[in-house]
């Protein structure tokens, strides 16, 4: 296979960033274009949350690489220009300024749309978290108020949270589930985490739908629940979750489903590929379609991207792996961590403040957990996939 002429990366994150860099340490002397919806140079979005949102990190601290860095790549980046169009026939994007541009190679990798609820838009004090300006507005933000009500009992709404708690604003974390991220981490962990958030002075209204926002002149006054309960708030953030950012593709002759619909190479047509966020490829070893949404995903997915861009058929079969540091609690989770699974505790005890777990299907080990156990933790988890190779 001969390689693409030039390259044109739609996404400047840490996907889009992942595959430029992957292509020049393989060689790859083409022309390379990378096209962001932002103004910002490429950043890591984990620290958002908590060390930029609390301010012990000014935003530049998060940016991926320096400007002289991303120079040495020798790739074109076209900052501040959404995509707004796609002939994946073609391999032509549009952007908002007018731009058409033309590659042999595209690779999708514009990541997730935060959900918002209805009304939001039109108060003052509605916050999300997704991009560095939405960081920096919600920090000016918890800056100036005393009362913030985050809604969302996921990661993102956790660990905000716990970053504003620790700024010492009073805090209600509201959500539909039972406990915190028990939907990601099943109930022994969810029931640690909502333990942890107790503790701290934040107060839970879990298991209730948020039914509306209320405001005053404009601005958010507080959140009412479903239970007839109303949350006064100073601000609000709301967590609920995201999508893939695919509604520029109407109309590109993709497939789109939960995100770009890729084959097991992470390739969406010929000449077109996906990756990190917005990417739904067949996953080989599971057997079916599967989207990640994390870093380490992103990253590690850019790196077949690329590699069978140059030619050389790679399948993409990860072991995921996420992380979340919440007030002095750092979890890593490895592998597939479903709610249903069996939960076992195999080194040290939830009451310790530190222990590692098994998540077990069918009596087979699917995942592993580390609540400040990290070492421990990637132990386990080389056993995990010595056990998964064996079946």
């Amino acid at each position: 296979m001969t390689s693409p002429e030039n390259v044109l990366i739609v996404g400047a994150s840490a996907g889009g960033l992942a595959v430029t860099e992957a292509l020049r340490r393989k060689g790859y002397r083409g022309e390379l274009t990378v096209v962001g919806a932002e103004r910002h140079l490429p950043y890591d979005r984990p620290p958002l949350s908590k060390q930029v949102l609390a301010g012990t990190w000014e935003s530049e601290k998060a940016h991926l690489r320096s400007r002289d860095d991303l120079a040495r790549l020798e790739a074109e980046f076209v900052l501040g220009d959404p995509a707004t169009g796609l002939d994946a026939a073609a391999r032509e994007v549009r952007t908002a300024s007018g731009r058409v541009l033309r590659a042999q190679t595209v690779v999708l990798a514009t990541g997730l749309v935060s959900h918002r609820l209805p009304g939001q838009d039109d108060l003052a004090g509605v916050h999300v978290l997704r991009t560095l300006d939405d960081a920096l507005a919600l920090r000016r933000s918890l800056t100036t108020v005393d009362k913030l009500v985050v809604i969302g009992e996921g990661v993102l709404g956790a660990e905000i949270a716990a970053t504003a708690c620790g700024m010492g604003l009073d805090v209600t974390l509201a959500g539909l589930g039972h406990a915190v991220m028990a939907d990601q981490l099943g109930g022994l962990v969810g029931a640690a985490l909502t333990s942890l958030h107790a503790g701290r002075g934040v107060r839970l209204r879990l298991g209730v739908a948020a039914e509306a926002l209320t405001g005053d002149d404009g601005r958010v006054t507080g959140v009412r629940l479903a239970s007839g309960e109303s949350l006064p708030a100073d601000a609000v953030v709301v967590a609920i979750g995201s999508r893939p950012a695919t509604g520029w593709l109407d109309g590109s002759g993709l497939a789109i489903g939960d995100g770009v619909e890729c084959d097991s190479r992470c390739r969406a047509a010929p000449g077109v590929y996906a990756v990190g966020d917005v990417a739904s490829w067949h996953h080989e070893g599971l057997g079916r379609r599967l989207r990640l949404e994390n870093r380490t995903n992103a990253v590690e997915q850019a790196q077949i991207v690329a590699a069978n861009i140059l030619g050389e058929d790679r399948p993409y079969v990860p072991i995921p792996y996420f992380w979340t540091d919440q007030y002095d609690v750092k979890i890593q989770a490895h592998g597939f961590l479903t709610p249903e699974a069996q939960l076992n505790v195999i080194e040290g005890a939830p009451e310790e403040n530190r222990f590692v777990a098994h998540y077990s299907v069918g009596g087979h080990i699917t995942g592993v957990l580390g609540w400040n156990m990290a070492k421990a933790a990637r132990v386990h988890r080389q056993n995990m996939v010595e056990a998964l190779a064996r079946l």
